[in-house]
């Protein structure tokens, strides 16, 4: 959050003036800009390079998407510990957790289809869930929302949900319809739940009348031309497999390979960084709201929902490792994505922990970037090289906020305050003006105080700065008045013209 301090305040309407660090584009230092990813991929394989050797990481590839392309990709180990076979680009890993996404999605192509709802019972579409017994008398049924943000009330079943991975079928149907206890009642917290997904799965398999495994990959990995990434390891070629490990008594131990089965959909998906880069830059190409046609495989405004949090906002300090000093953190869940903001970036991310394997994806949608990386341990997420490689692309420069235009309505409504300024009286604009305006202070104050902060300034304002819009409807501004500055900030009204209705302007330290 950025502020600053107002010296000569005038009213109330002239308040101070706070703008989050996203109103206005990050200037980006001209030798970044034209070194540009280049400048700091040594530093980036460094601190993957780090993690490797003091994780003890049998092979892990890491990857960059940035404006829709693979900038940087990086293999580091081996693929097996026998044959020393190195990680390249198209090494295949098990990304564990990070699976959720696609099952998230298919729920949101079933929507957008008409299929469902997401406030449908989740009992509509399985039916062995109707005879539950909930663990209150006015506990609320399970919508499939309440399982896509693990908010069913069902237990942290991190530990045990990992090795239901190859459950089958019919033994899945049998657990669903015996019950399951609740760690609290639905929709009164956010608790993970593995279990969940694997319901979103049968959800997907009943309503598209596929197997959930099949649909995804028909509507989502290969419109996207992922072509090494499926949930059925014994489909895929061994000689392009990570093998998964685990490290104990400082030995690699490899651990067993896991088969589809039912709860694929909460964990199963196998693929490689080439592949998964072109799902990141596709989710990143959603950013920012746009006219023109939508190239698919989902609409992208649905795309954008995966980052709407639940609700059940959380507030605390980064996890450690990730930057030094303290760092407050405030965080949600949305649709498989973890929404975050802390003290560097707003930014979504999920992680993936699993026998033999770790990820970890994080994506910043207003500047259109994502890294991904992928590993061959047992819960060996590389969360902190990831987070420490998008640090040194911001501290570069290589990080700026979209741009955002001004809209007609905010170069108006921009004029307007211009054309009060120079003129220190608010009824030069009077047609500008929203109806609340001159309520909340009336010309003859505005005019006083108006008069006061130009003695202060003086009258050498130059007022041709552009301004920064926030939004359509809002925006800020600095002017240069010589031996000081003037900052101010305008506020549309949703009238059919926009007018203002508020408008705020303080000298700068």
């Amino acid at each position: 959050m950025t502020a600053y301090k107002m010296i000569g305040v005038i009213g109330a309407s002239l308040a101070l003036h706070c703008a989050t660090a996203s109103a206005q584009p990050t200037p980006v230092p001209p030798a970044a800009a034209a070194q540009g990813i280049d400048s700091v991929t040594p530093a980036i394989a460094a601190l993957f390079e780090d993690y490797v050797r003091e994780q003890h990481i049998p092979g892990l590839v890491y990857g960059i998407v940035k404006d829709g392309r693979l900038v940087t990709v990086k293999g580091l180990g081996v693929q097996d510990v026998a044959t020393r076979r190195p990680i390249t680009a198209d090494s295949r890993f098990r990304i564990a957790s990070m699976s959720k996404a696609f099952t998230a999605l298919a729920i949101l192509d079933l929507r957008d289809q008409g299929k469902l709802r997401l406030d449908d019972l989740a009992e509509t579409h399985v039916p062995e869930m109707r005879g539950w017994t909930y663990p209150t008398a006015d506990s609320p049924r399970i919508r499939v929302r309440d399982l896509l943000t693990h908010t069913a009330g069902f237990v942290d079943d991190n530990p045990w949900g990992d090795r239901q991975q190859p459950l089958p079928e019919a033994e899945f149907t049998r657990m669903i319809a015996a019950g399951v206890p609740f760690s609290r009642p639905p929709q009164s917290a956010m608790e993970y739940s593995n279990f969940g997904y694997a319901l979103l799965g049968r959800i997907i398999t009943n309503v598209s009348g596929k197997a959930f495994e099949d649909y995804v990959a028909e509507r989502i990995l290969h419109p996207l031309g992922m072509t090494h990434t499926g949930y059925d390891i014994a489909q895929s070629p061994i000689g392009e497999r990570a093998i998964g490990y685990r490290w104990e008594k400082e030995a690699w131990l490899r651990e067993p390979d896991m088969a589809r089965g039912a709860f694929g959909a909460m964990g199963g998906l196998e693929t490689s960084a080439n592949d998964y880069a072109r799902y990141v830059g596709w989710l990143l190409s959603a950013w920012p709201a746009r006219d023109g046609a939508d190239a698919g495989p989902l609409k992208r405004a649905s795309v954008r929902e995966i980052v709407q949090g639940d609700g059940f906002a959380t507030l605390g300090q980064r996890r450690a490792g990730l930057g030094q000093g303290e760092c407050p953190q405030a965080g949600a869940y949305g649709f498989a994505w973890r929404v975050i903001s802390d003290c560097d970036f707003d930014y979504v991310t999920h992680t993936g922990g699993y026998p033999g394997y770790g990820s970890v994806v994080i994506l910043l949608p207003e500047q259109g970037v994502g890294i991904f990386a992928f590993a061959s341990r047992t819960y060996g997420a590389p969360v902190p090289p990831a987070y420490q490689a998008l640090k040194l692309m911001k501290d570069a420069g290589l990080l700026p906020a979209r741009p955002i235009a001004v809209s007609p309505a905010l170069a108006a409504g921009y004029a307007a305050a211009q054309k009060i300024w120079q003129a220190g009286d608010v009824l030069v604009a009077k047609d500008r003006l929203a109806m609340n305006f001159l309520m909340d202070r009336n010309a003859a104050l505005w005019k006083g105080d108006l008069a006061a902060l130009r003695q202060r300034a003086g009258t050498a304002c130059r007022t041709d700065a552009p301004i920064q819009p926030g939004t359509a409807m809002a925006g800020s501004f600095t002017w240069d008045c010589g031996a000081v500055k003037l900052r101010g900030s305008i506020l549309l009204a949703p009238t059919a013209t926009p007018t203002l209705q508020e408008l705020r302007l303080a000298l700068a330290p």
